[in-house]
């Protein structure tokens, strides 16, 4: 059976969630006030919420809830990488729940989000009704070299192309590179180069080409916070270090009702990590879509997450 997108739909309510000195969330929230509260939990990191994502859920039985994580999309500071770890962003999720009155929310993140996912329900599994999971990253070294070097085997020209940026005495280490591009304090420098390292994930995230994004609609400052939250993390092994996630939700989160979704063909964050996640975590169901890149809206992907919802509709409503 395939399953379609939800109608769009508009918020009932947005605002912004003071979490430290420093930084505010932006959240919103959309469907149905009295329903089943689930939280989407975006990628990148540093990629922000968009409407197209409140469409995973039916309107008239989920209360919706997107946020921007720290310095990404609305939140504020924009691009602001101070205070900005995975320990921040789980505690400002827990900040939110608290806020919206929740006591116990289905937790929806795909790539970057699966990462925070795990994290959050490690830390606080008594509040998570069900994780749905896609495009799993674990945001260990061997997943990190896959995407600044070995993903070059079947995406040269991409790879080519994110190299021709940079002087070649540079390109050895494209992502010190870009950093210092990025990280300028002249925009005339950080937001061209920021633009051009976005363009290279975006150009690995489909199984089949998609069209290329016409410059003319491209928010520069946007793409900066974008660049330099990404940039971030990946510098600091996205702030998980050592820890063995596998190991902890296997010892943990057995109790937890799980489902994984992932693209065969997903060359962002390749299929291993979801097949050893499934390993470590048998009660969930894994849904390994053949004919599906990284992106969460590709046909196959997007019909598993849409029957997730719907599952879960029945299993905890």
């Amino acid at each position: 059976m395939t399953h379609a997108l939800f109608p769009d739909i508009q918020p009932y309510q947005q605002g912004m969630l003071a979490v430290s000195g420093l930084h505010s969330i932006y959240y919103e929230q959309s469907g149905n006030p009295a329903g089943q509260p689930v939280v989407f939990l975006h990628g990148g990191p540093g990629s922000g919420c968009n409407p197209g994502q409140r469409r995973y859920f039916d309107p008239a039985h989920y209360r919706i809830i997107l946020l921007d994580q720290r310095g990404c999309g609305r939140s504020t500071p924009q691009g602001e990488v101070e205070e900005n770890t995975i320990d921040h962003l789980v505690a400002d999720l827990d900040a939110l729940r608290q806020h919206l009155a929740i006591d116990r929310w289905l937790v929806f993140g795909g790539s970057w989000g699966s990462t925070l996912a795990l994290n959050y329900a490690l830390a606080y599994p008594q509040h998570v009704a069900g994780l749905i999971l896609r495009g799993i990253f674990l945001s260990r070294p061997s997943e990190l070299d896959w995407f600044l070097h070995d993903v070059q085997h079947f995406f040269p020209e991409a790879w080519q192309q994110l190299l021709s940026y940079l002087p070649a005495a540079e390109q050895h280490d494209p992502l010190s590179a870009f950093a210092k591009r990025v990280f300028s304090d002249e925009p005339s420098i950080s937001e061209p180069a920021a633009i051009h390292w976005n363009a290279f994930e975006a150009s690995i995230m489909t199984l089949l080409p998609s069209a290329t994004t016409s410059e003319q609609g491209i928010n520069g400052k946007i793409e900066l916070a974008r660049a330099r939250v990404q940039i971030h993390y990946i510098k600091n092994q996205c702030f998980v270090g050592e820890r063995n996630l596998l190991a902890e939700a296997a010892a943990r989160l057995q109790q937890i009702p799980t489902v994984i979704v992932q693209g065969r063909y997903d060359m962002v964050c390749p299929p291993l990590t979801a097949h050893e996640l499934h390993n470590a975590m048998p009660h969930a169901e894994l849904h390994m879509i053949p004919d599906a890149g990284h992106s969460g809206m590709e046909a196959g992907t997007r019909s598993a997450l849409i029957a997730a919802t719907e599952k879960f509709k029945q299993a905890l409503g």
